[in-house]
């Protein structure tokens, strides 16, 4: 279940990979959201040009045993979305004055960590913090953008004395995955989640008996499938960075809460930890005043 569930923003992560006829019903359910609620599933059928059938297919595609419960979770997430949420996510427009720019990047983040909160699932952070309370070590893997989610995750853990590393590169990536054994955990970051040089290193990984987390856009996706853990998050579709930018930012927001999550639980041990590093780094911070 997800932290804030928002079946809408499912529907949208998941349109594209749906069969043809059910991105028809998710097309008209989200053009036309507001009436959803007063429909039947004959009268949703007709408008959307699909079948009786098809509809129920849709709602157990999503995750619904039926109509109904469906229709009930559609009026929730009508009912969380006041006029300010409805605001859709905002692309920058070439000759952009600077306080639009402000305005743009600072909504497209917030709305990307809000959103991913509506899809991400409480019980798959919750198994992943418990496999990387256990590990022997943590080996994050991204490439590109998504390897500085990685170092930003190494950084976190190593302060915990977590014996963990970073690789940013595909055959450094290789090398290390084929090093990796049973009690190990490796973190997976691609937004596609159809990075090649990550599906190559994620295969090796899993023949070595690794416990795997996925770090990746909330759609299926050859990562999403194959990983242990799904550790989604969404994104805005939109042309300019400010997409990618706010993919970053929902990521960092996930790293932050597995690295939350594991230092809470085991706070008697690794305050020792945190001390020693915030106080090394106090210290060579006075030295160069």
């Amino acid at each position: 279940m997800a932290i804030n569930d928002n079946i809408l923003i499912k529907i949208r992560e998941m349109k594209d990979n749906l069969t043809p006829v059910e991105r028809m019903v998710a097309e008209y359910i989200l053009a036309n959201t507001e009436e959803i609620p007063h429909l039947s599933i004959k009268s949703l059928a007709q408008l959307s040009k699909t079948s009786d059938a098809s509809v129920l297919r849709f709602c157990k595609t999503m995750g619904y045993s039926g109509y109904r419960n469906f229709i009930v979770s559609i009026s929730a997430a009508l009912g969380s979305i006041d006029d300010e949420q409805k605001d859709v996510y905002t692309d920058i427009q070439p000759g952009d004055d600077l306080f639009t720019i402000i305005s743009n990047i600072s909504h497209n983040n917030i709305k990307s960590i809000e959103d991913t909160l509506s899809v991400i699932d409480r019980n798959e952070v919750a198994r992943a913090v418990k496999v990387l309370r256990s590990s022997n070590r943590i080996v994050f893997f991204g490439i590109g953008a998504s390897g500085l989610i990685c170092m930003d995750g190494e950084q976190k853990f190593s302060r915990i004395n977590k014996m963990c590393h970073a690789y940013t590169d595909g055959h450094s990536q290789l090398t290390a995955a084929t090093l990796l054994g049973k009690g190990d955990v490796a973190i997976f970051v691609s937004n596609s989640g159809d990075t090649v040089e990550i599906l190559e290193t994620l295969e090796i990984a899993k023949k070595n008996n690794v416990s795997t987390i996925a770090l990746t856009r909330y759609s299926k996706s050859e990562l999403a499938d194959k990983a242990d853990i799904l550790l989604g998050i969404t994104t805005p579709e939109i042309t300019m960075r400010s997409g990618a930018m706010g993919s970053r930012i929902a990521m960092l927001t996930v790293i932050d809460i597995l690295f939350a999550g594991v230092a809470s639980a085991e706070y008697k041990n690794v305050k020792k930890y945190l001390t020693k590093t915030h106080n090394i780094l106090a210290s060579k911070h006075r030295s160069r005043k």
